[in-house]
């Protein structure tokens, strides 16, 4: 088969070689992409008299047939054809006769593989926005129903303070909303158009660029045709954004596992987001937070992928820029199908409120309240400090813990204790009191989720 791009040569490259150059098999992921670029090209080389409207006219409904046949899957890529650029032109051609070879006018494969990506990135990050609100709500909910529900705060991952649960889960809520914010930053550096610059150095053909990047939707058109076609910040700025929120995702889906254990059995996850043993019939594994978990290596791989591909690349446009697509691709599937699981997993799971309550009334993590009571009265922290950690070994040696010791063991550790301490080492107390700004205070976790609200509003 002859390349479009065939005249130069004389000698055809084997079938082996074809298929390593070839990027067909993935980047028919942008079919619509490059049949709206086109679209929007031929429009603008008829409105400024390039070509005629006949042919205009002739070429658009030859798009409009592709654009039908790809709706319903109908279309077949060949790898001969190389990419889905020299795929859909030949198909025009074959479609609508030598006419078709007009559409690339004014254009190079460099401008017009840009402008599909950055169409398509502009498209995924809204759906991606979208689906972190969702999942954001579902945090909110699932808050509001656990805001006076106790529950042991770690640090080392050894039990510290107790928490209001629902204070935990707010917590992801705004690791959310800061990946929301940086996907929306992202959206003006990729709202960009670099249609119409060509191979690097522009065009001799009086197009206009404001009118095509105008039918595309596009806010801005780059103002350098070089940066235009080598430009792949936004992709990388799309991958670490990517790589931030599944980082977020992994903890989240690293607590959820262990709350599942038999150890924490805190939470229970909905069968429909667990798998069982092909060989132990007891087991229920939370198999799709572990996936994520794993998943976040790949997300992390691809943006590492493309920081090296670009590092050392002359301008403007070089072959290697052929790998800026698949692990693009791959991380938009990734992060949609986590934040989609993650959503249900949420939603659906039971919290076993009586075995969250009882971890903080059989532990020590209101030692702090102790210390704290004793410094109010005047006490230097460090000192409280010490009283209180030998009350706790004192509790260790007995097999106690802090409100099962008599006031007067309380009292000779120090005269400053009072019958009132035991209202104050209530984890339900130790956890109402805690209202500084951003505390896990019952009335501050209402403040913050009448805040999360009122963003997602």
């Amino acid at each position: 088969m002859t390349k479009l791009w065939g005249g130069r040569f004389q000698k055809s490259a084997e079938q082996w070689v074809d298929e390593f150059g070839a990027s067909i098999s993935f980047d028919q992921t942008l079919v619509m992409e490059d049949l709206d670029g086109s679209i929007a090209h031929v429009k603008m080389l008829g409105a400024c008299q390039i070509l005629p409207q006949e042919d205009v006219q002739q070429i658009l409904s030859g798009l409009e047939q592709l654009k039908k046949l790809a709706e319903d899957n109908a279309l077949e890529f060949l790898v001969a054809n190389e990419d889905i650029h020299l795929n859909l032109e030949k198909m025009l051609i074959d479609l609508i006769g030598p006419v078709g070879g007009k559409l690339h006018t004014g254009r190079s494969r460099n401008d017009q593989v840009a402008t599909d990506m950055h169409l398509y990135l502009k498209n995924r990050v809204g759906e991606i926005i979208e689906l972190i609100e969702t999942f954001q709500k579902t945090l909110v909910s699932q808050a509001e129903v656990h805001v006076e529900t106790l529950a042991p705060g770690y640090t080392h991952l050894q039990r510290a303070q107790p928490i209001s649960f629902a204070h935990h889960l707010m917590a992801y809520f705004w690791m959310l909303d800061r990946d929301k914010d940086r996907f929306k930053d992202s959206i003006k550096r990729i709202d960009i158009s670099p249609l119409g610059a060509g191979a690097l150095a522009g065009t001799t053909f009086p197009i206009d660029r404001k009118l095509s990047a105008e039918y595309l939707g596009f806010a801005n058109v780059y103002a350098n045709s070089m940066d235009a076609v080598s430009d792949r910040d936004f992709i990388v700025e799309f991958l670490s954004n990517s790589s931030m929120l599944m980082a977020h995702l992994s903890r989240f889906a690293e607590e959820i596992i262990l709350w599942s254990s038999a150890e924490f059995n805190f939470i229970e996850l909905d069968d429909s987001f667990s798998t069982g043993s092909s060989i132990m019939p007891q087991k229920k594994n939370p198999d799709m937070a572990e996936l994520i978990r794993g998943k976040t290596g790949r997300v992390y791989g691809n943006l590492m992928g493309l920081l090296t591909v670009i590092k050392g690349l002359p301008l403007a446009y070089n072959k290697d820029m052929q790998e800026d697509k698949e692990g693009m691709f791959d991380t938009v599937h990734t992060i949609v199908g986590s934040l989609k699981i993650f959503e249900g997993m949420v939603r659906t799971m039971t919290v076993h409120k009586d075995r969250l309550h009882d971890t903080v009334h059989k532990d020590f993590s209101n030692a702090t309240e102790l210390a704290d009571y004793l410094a109010a009265k005047g006490l230097p922290f460090r000192e409280a400090h010490e009283v209180t950690g030998k009350l706790v070994f004192l509790c260790i040696q007995r097999g106690y813990f802090l409100l099962d010791l008599p006031l007067e063991d309380l009292q000779d550790a120090s005269s400053l204790i009072e019958s009132d301490i035991y209202d104050v080492l209530s984890p339900l107390v130790a956890v109402r009191r805690r209202n500084s700004l951003g505390g896990t205070g019952f009335d501050q976790v209402a403040i913050q989720i009448k805040e999360a609200k009122k963003r997602l509003a």
